[in-house]
């Protein structure tokens, strides 16, 4: 996968290198153990980063940062600089908790930070800077989140801290791993886990919680952010699924590698404030054999109208 040149002058812009140049790229990925894998003796960092190179994202919400708080961050400077120099950002670890931290990242050519803020919950914490895209008025809010994957009740909470981002009126834009499942089943392309049939008990018994005296799937995360008549947020894969009729935003992202714990699910997601929807063009899932060699998660890459997002970000008192 390999993006057009970027022009030098506008003179020599053609018309899809300009429909790229008004283009904001997202992408989300929860690379698994930063590439380093789980035994420490593959290490596909290299390749990790040349998949993410080719898409040059402007925006990289990042799950598994492992290791990359050693030796001064050297691993996030490393993949930071290898995409073009964005500007990153990482939740620390805490001692007794998760190792394995959650960054963002953000092209500091379409950005300026107003802010950096740290939501420090029980299992991992949420990063959370605030930008500013050049030439307009509003923030934006950006936050990477690995929700607990371990107690569904955790992830509640997760959740609900979540919404805060959107609190006041701010725009916000959310990729995460959830560890969790969408609510809206009715619509997705993968049916939730069959639990009779799920061999790993442990999994079970971190995925479901209990519903009108019986154990289902936990959807409880999906419903706090993007549930009811008027969501906080809206869900990008759904939305691209349901607005361009584009079905492979729906499609399962982990796990891509296990076979007891039930066919691969949409665990991964990308969520915005409702005004920022409008501007979404595509949503991809990417689980090219160069991603699953790297990760047990696909890819998500959601691309933005970057006038229309100017527009939003630019409102009329």
């Amino acid at each position: 996968m390999t993006a057009p040149p970027r022009p030098s002058t506008v003179e020599t812009v053609s018309k899809e290198e300009q429909h790229v140049a008004d283009e904001l790229r997202v992408v989300c990925w929860n690379i698994e153990h930063n590439g380093r894998g789980r035994s420490g003796s593959d290490d596909h960092r290299d390749l990790a980063r040349d998949i993410l190179s080719a898409i040059e994202p402007h925006i990289l919400l990042r799950q598994e940062l492992t290791g990359a708080w050693d030796r001064g961050k050297a691993d996030l400077y490393a993949e930071a600089n290898r995409l073009g120099g964005l500007t990153p950002f990482m939740a620390a670890p805490r001692e007794g908790r998760s190792r394995n931290p959650v960054g963002v990242m953000v092209d500091p050519a379409l950005f300026l930070v107003d802010g950096e803020f740290e939501h420090d919950l029980a299992w991992k914490p949420i990063c959370n800077p605030r930008v500013r895209l050049k030439g307009c008025p509003k923030s934006l809010d950006l936050a990477s989140a690995h929700l607990c994957h371990f107690d569904p009740d955790m992830r509640a909470t997760e959740a609900r801290r979540l919404t805060t981002l959107a609190d006041h009126g701010r725009s916000a834009l959310v990729g995460m791993d959830a560890n969790s499942y969408p609510h809206q089943t009715a619509l997705e392309s993968v049916a939730l886990p069959d639990w009779d049939k799920v061999e790993d008990r442990v999994h079970y018994q971190h995925r479901t919680i209990e519903r009108d005296g019986r154990r289902v799937s936990d959807t409880r995360p999906d419903e706090i952010l993007s549930g009811g008549a008027h969501p906080v947020f809206s869900d990008l894969g759904l939305h691209a699924a349901t607005a361009f009729g584009q079905p492979g935003a729906l499609a399962g992202t982990a796990s891509l590698k296990r076979t007891d714990q039930g066919s691969a699910q949409r665990i991964d997601r990308i969520y915005c404030t409702p005004d920022l929807a409008p501007a979404l063009v595509a949503f991809d899932v990417l689980a090219t054999d160069e991603v699953r060699e790297v990760s047990d998660h696909a890819l998500l890459v959601a691309r933005f109208d970057l006038d229309v997002l100017r527009q939003v970000l630019t409102p009329t008192r």
